[in-house]
């Protein structure tokens, strides 16, 4: 601990943002990271506690407290305070394969986890992350390194997020050749294409898939595999199969009017920008623009407001964003201390923006639709909204949202876009490979495994999981390619 006292004696200090009305002229990241000097001083709050849940990663509640990767973070908090940058790096390098996503995109489980954080403001940990993986790339300890020896077995991993990146990165490590397979014409899945570049600019992808290329992993896009490509070409050329496409089936909402032209799913629009801001900087305009629109976003969660923000920078008219919750409130309630994840108000970058332009909060808590409103040309014109309240079952003893008799409302919208969340992952690639699916509609394995009743093909990430944050879907593909490991060389230090 390499200051006793850091936690009394410093404030936490955050990298500051750029102003929502400035940083809405354009898509770049808006956060400045802190210098060296000042990280190390945020680094010095790490109390270093007995019992760090920063890093425990388990299930509390139903809710995830402290990080699934279980990072070393009072370790290399540490090695920061004391300016041993390397081998801060080396510690978070153990753990985590891709610190310059998570230090980007990640909720921070670990600070909601933080014994500070019980008491005052819980420590950087995120930023310090951040500041670490950038060193690293600064100073050379992050350039490619090649295992010395290959194996000689052969791995196709299908599917290039987060999970299949982790799962290629551990496997080629061990000395494995591996292909990792993508559909889109670009590597990263979700982190490429489902997350917008103001959370995530994509040379910080391009760069770490081309240290990956030098270690020796081969990418293929273009390549949809169960289409274009059978899974039988790949169980033929490949020792092992790694499915890890995700779960991108999203969820609809079955209302009259349904089919009114000017309704579309979050993932398409928000996927669409990207491609369309990376292609041409929006200038060829095959992208699903918001431009001078009264935009309903259907969906509270990290997509809704990702789609808050790209509206905003598209020019729309107005944003508003239904939420079938209660609103949360601004402090811990009694039943949900700390280190149970928070269950408070959080009010995103999209939601400052939306503040900002158009002088208040886009949230609209406890209502849902009830018909999508057509015009005589079939186009959308408004929305019919009811109100929600929380009810008990009777049945179940569950608490459920019901509508409120009488609640009824109109609401103006000539665009809406459907962020309620996915169910699953696309059928025709688990069809294709003969995979069984659980109720869920997610691949189907044993408990604490990977393999699926498929010879030879195992599955990781949202497609195993469901849909779930980057950090568990890095920890999927880890844990998924220590037991490929294990079937092919009957042992693993993975």
């Amino acid at each position: 601990m390499g200051k006793p006292t850091g936690f009394m004696e410093y404030d936490r200090e955050n990298a500051p943002a750029v102003a929502p009305k400035e940083r809405i002229k354009n898509y770049d990241e808006f956060h400045t990271p802190l210098s060296a000097k000042k990280q190390q001083t945020q680094a010095a709050r790490c109390m270093n506690c007995g019992v760090p849940f920063c890093q425990a990663g388990m299930d509390i509640m139903g809710m995830t407290s402290g990080c699934p990767l279980h990072n070393l973070v009072p370790e290399w908090n540490d090695l920061i305070y004391t300016g041993n940058w390397e081998e801060a790096y080396n510690r978070l390098k153990k753990t985590n394969n891709f610190p310059e996503f998570t230090s980007r995109v990640c909720p921070a489980l670990c600070e909601a986890a933080c014994t500070c954080g019980h008491w005052e403001d819980p420590v950087t940990c995120k930023a310090n992350e951040h500041g670490i993986i950038e060193n690293a790339y600064e100073k050379g300890y992050a350039d490619a390194k090649p295992p010395r020896v290959r194996t000689g077995k052969r791995v196709a991993v299908v599917g290039s997020g987060p999970a299949g990146l982790a799962a290629a990165d551990q496997l080629n490590k061990r000395g494995h050749s591996v292909t990792v397979f993508e559909r889109d014409d670009r590597v990263g899945g979700l982190l490429m294409y489902g997350i917008p570049n103001m959370k995530l600019e994509k040379w910080v992808i391009d760069r770490k898939i081309n240290i990956m290329k030098k270690e020796g992993i081969e990418f293929v896009t273009g390549a949809n595999v169960g289409k274009d490509i059978k899974p039988a070409k790949l169980l033929r050329e490949y020792d092992r199969v790694i499915l890890a496409c995700g779960a991108k089936n999203p969820r609809d909402i079955k209302a009259p009017g349904r089919d009114a032209k000017g309704i579309y799913f979050a993932v398409d629009f928000l996927a669409a920008t990207t491609k369309s801001y990376l292609d041409s900087a929006l200038k060829d305009k095959k992208y699903i623009s918001a431009k001078g629109k009264k935009v309903v976003i259907i969906g509270g969660g990290d997509t809704g407001n990702d789609c808050v923000g790209t509206c905003i920078r598209h020019g729309a008219a107005s944003v508003i964003q239904l939420e079938m919750m209660p609103r949360p409130s601004e402090n811990r309630a009694e039943d949900n201390p700390w280190p149970q994840w928070p269950k408070v108000l959080k009010t995103d970058y999209g939601q400052e923006e939306a503040i900002a332009v158009f002088g208040s909060d886009p949230r609209i808590y406890q209502t849902t639709v009830k018909e999508f409103l057509k015009d005589k040309n079939g186009n959308l014109c408004g929305l019919k909204t009811v109100k929600l309240e929380s009810t008990k079952d009777e049945a179940t003893g569950r608490m459920q949202m019901t509508e409120v008799p009488g609640s009824e409302a109109k609401l103006d919208a000539d665009m809406v876009l459907i962020a309620a969340g996915f169910l699953g992952t696309e059928k025709y690639v688990s069809d294709a490979f003969g995979v069984k699916m659980n109720q869920r509609t997610n691949v189907e394995t044993a408990k604490d495994s990977y393999k699926t009743n498929v010879e030879n093909v195992f599955a990781a990430g949202d497609m195993h999981r469901g849909q779930s944050l980057v950090v568990w879907a890095i920890r999927e593909g880890r844990e998924a390619a220590r037991e490929v490991d294990e079937s092919l060389m009957g042992y693993s230090y993975l």
